[in-house]
């Protein structure tokens, strides 16, 4: 391998093949032209060493426990931008000046209203379905009610315009369908108040109570928000350029990223990790008895929030949610035994060699359960407050495919079926 070309040989045949370097030094082996110059593929199983575009939206060094977005440490970024800020910061590549921002609140605040057609479909979903499902389903119905919307454009006025309608709906949508499972009224947003006030308001306001949130509450939803607008090709995102690289509309390609994002090993791991924590203090059973479980190689269970494929260090956004639950719940006085058992697991892990040689540590999921349980979240709203953070990434990546002009996605595969053989009537079988 030099500098510029590494040489792949097969069979006796040497090919040189490009390599791109990207601003942090992160190294590629270009393979574009290999099964045209080849006749082979590469195998790589869930793609964890395939890069599938280029992108300047973030970095993560999972190495050094770094995340940035558009070169910002997410920990600036979480101690000083609101979510709203750091969506705009994504979307369109530098911080927004006063005015930009004044701007890009007042087209949030124009857009937050649901059409009274669209609002009579919620009642067509059962009383128990999933918000992610009608989150998902909802978000591609919008789109019907504003057909401009459905003309692929990543740039100009219609973009913005979009955008604006994508991430103010989207909180209306989720809060509407939790009032509907909680067979409460629907309260319709309030252009007054703050992108993450107005969101709380929808949720958890009667029509004689105006459910109004502090600013640690405020502060905490958006430090939620911000930890979570983007994450680099991970499987919702990917997902979503997946989609939109056949050019379908944003907001078909943004459903299916909820979608992707409802599994359990992806957006549904802080739900996940309540469901182990509530799991640990019934049962009554001691710490060691799960970590014991956990290291046992023979038994499947697994300790949920601990661990990440990319950050093999530690996941800088755990540090920063962890010293916001602790205000939260000084704030609301609130004394969670949940949170006594988290702490007593991150305490033995972070002291157990079987967890510090595997690189276990506690990870995002590990504490925003616990901070969204504080604010009064219900759990199986969880993966839709994710959905709701997420959504600037998945704007921004499918408008970055665009601007690339990237081919449509077609992975290949490797055949292991039966081989060609006769078909045999039904009367002989």
């Amino acid at each position: 391998m030099t500098d510029n070309t590494a040489t792949l040989t097969i069979d006796g045949k040497s090919y040189d093949l490009e390599i791109f370097t990207g601003t942090e030094n992160e190294r590629s082996i270009d393979i574009q032209k290999l099964r045209a110059q080849t006749g082979c593929i590469t195998m790589d199983p869930g793609f964890g060493n395939t890069g599938s575009c280029f992108s300047s939206i973030t970095y993560v060094d999972g190495a050094n426990g770094i995340l940035r977005y558009r070169g910002y440490p997410i920990e600036e970024l979480a101690e000083q931008a609101s979510f709203v800020e750091a969506a705009y910061l994504i979307l369109y590549g530098e911080l927004p000046t006063p005015k930009q921002l004044a701007l890009f609140r007042a087209m949030l605040a124009e857009h937050a209203q649901l059409h009274t057609s669209l609002e009579h479909h919620f009642s067509g979903f059962p009383k128990n379905a999933p918000p992610m499902a009608i989150l998902s389903a909802m978000l591609n119905l919008v789109s019907c009610f504003h057909p401009e919307v459905l003309e692929v454009n990543s740039e100009g006025p219609e973009f913005d315009k979009t955008v604006a309608l994508l991430l103010s709906k989207v909180r209306t949508i989720a809060a509407f369908s939790y009032r509907m499972a909680a067979g409460k009224p629907f309260m319709h947003p309030n252009p007054n108040l703050s992108y993450c006030s107005n969101f709380l308001h929808m949720m958890f306001s009667d029509p004689y109570r105006e459910y109004i949130a502090t600013p640690v509450v405020d502060k905490a939803l958006n430090l939620f928000l911000v930890l979570h607008a983007d994450h680099e090709q991970n499987c919702s995102t990917s997902t979503v350029r997946v989609v939109g690289s056949s050019r379908a509309n944003l907001f078909s390609s943004v459903s299916a990223g909820v979608c992707a994002l409802w599994g359990p090993l992806h957006g549904g791991a802080n739900a996940a990790v309540i469901r182990m924590l509530e799991d640990i203090k019934l049962s009554g059973k001691p710490i060691s008895h799960y970590l014991d479980m956990a290291k046992d190689k023979n038994h499947d269970y697994r300790l949920m929030g601990f661990g990440h494929r990319v950050y093999k260090n530690f996941d800088p956004r755990s540090i920063i949610l962890k010293k916001r639950v602790y205000e939260v719940l000084d704030e609301l006085q609130q004394q969670d035994p949940l949170l006594e058992v988290a702490l007593e697991l991150e305490e033995k892990t972070l002291k157990d060699d079987y967890f510090i040689e595997r690189n276990l540590y506690p990870n995002v999921d590990f504490y925003s359960g616990i901070l969204l349980r504080a604010i009064g979240i219900p759990l199986n709203m969880y993966t839709v407050l994710f959905a709701i953070g997420r959504m600037p990434g998945w704007i921004a990546n499918w408008r970055e495919l665009l601007e690339h002009n990237q081919r449509i996605s077609r992975p290949r595969q490797i055949y292991t079926g039966e081989g060609s053989r006769p078909f045999v009537p039904l009367a002989k079988r």
